[in-house]
């Protein structure tokens, strides 16, 4: 039996958060849903049979709160409603926008946008040591320095330390010009950029001089104790086990410790073992360890993004 409904949205500011760029956002609420949905001025037409219908209307209105105030929405945002939908989370759902993480520079609000991201942060925030495991895209990074920065710009944390391995250090950075630091400091980039985003980049280098923040290769921490730290390792698939033992016994009084990886992008030679893989085999019944796994529902990215890694996926399988 056919159906019809029309929303009202408020402003024009609504229309294009909701709509999307290019209708993005209506194009992949029709795909989950079965039902037409066309923006006509600022109504909402939406067809299709009744269950269609109401589907498409519960998710419009279980986002309401993000496209009412001309806030972004993203494939997870949709995604993530609809599994509250089917899941009775609803009241979950709508605790995952109210909870602003941060906000960057540009004034843009930092939220989880998927339950799997809601529970990385929890368990961050309240756990010395943490696993973020998963592919790329699901914000596995981009959370932890976002927690760790607003833990050390109040003060929680006296220094942040922020390293990954150098996977190519033993032979192809050696033909590249500069210092050691110069050498390393594209593996760095993504944690500079993560920075970047809630600190003004003229004022970092004065806080790396001070060692408030440092970003550094992975060799840097052997023969350390990371006292009063919050320390992030970045891409630990490409540790070797040797390497994964070292820095988690870096961990110091006061400290705390998120591990980040993606066990289906490892970069050591083929018979090199992942020390990311070794340790969640080794640790995973020692307890106050949170082990949080990602999967591509999670991703945040492009939308193209999570369809290439279920690709990927279906394909190791």
């Amino acid at each position: 039996m056919a159906g019809a409904l029309t929303i009202q949205l408020p402003n024009i500011p609504s229309v294009i958060a909701l709509g999307g760029y290019g209708e993005a956002n209506l194009k992949f609420l029709s795909q989950q849903t079965g039902a037409s949905l066309v923006l006509r001025g600022q109504e909402l037409l939406i067809a299709g049979t009744e269950k269609q219908v109401d589907l498409a209307a519960r998710l419009v209105q279980s986002l309401e709160n993000l496209w009412s105030k001309g806030n972004n929405i993203s494939t997870a945002d949709i995604l993530t409603a609809r599994q509250a939908i089917e899941t009775d989370r609803q009241g979950e759902f709508q605790d995952l926008h109210r909870d602003i993480l941060a906000k960057s520079r540009r004034n843009q609000e930092i939220r989880a946008k998927t339950f799997r991201q809601r529970q990385y942060i929890e368990a961050i925030r309240k756990r010395d040591l943490t696993f973020g495991i998963g592919p790329a895209g699901t914000g596995k990074t981009y959370l932890a320095v976002v927690v760790a920065v607003q833990e050390l710009l109040s003060h929680q944390f006296e220094r942040l330390i922020l390293t990954r391995p150098a996977v190519e250090a033993g032979e192809k950075l050696g033909f590249l010009p500069g210092d050691l630091q110069q050498k390393v400091n594209p593996y760095l980039r993504p944690l500079y950029d993560a920075i970047n985003e809630f600190i003004d980049p003229e004022k970092v280098p004065n806080l790396m001089e001070r060692g408030v923040i440092e970003v550094a290769p992975l060799a840097y921490m052997r023969g350390r104790t990371l006292d009063n730290a919050f320390v992030i390792v970045d891409e630990a698939q490409n540790t070797t086990p040797a390497q994964m033992k070292m820095v988690l016994t870096r961990l110091g009084f006061g400290s705390r410790m998120v591990i980040t990886g993606d066990i289906t992008q490892t970069d050591l030679p083929l018979h090199q073992q992942s020390g990311l893989i070794v340790a969640l085999q080794i640790l995973k019944h020692v307890e106050d360890i949170a082990f949080c796994e990602f999967t591509q529902k999670d991703v945040v990215r492009h939308p193209l993004v999570q369809s290439i890694v279920a690709a990927y996926e279906d394909h190791e399988r």
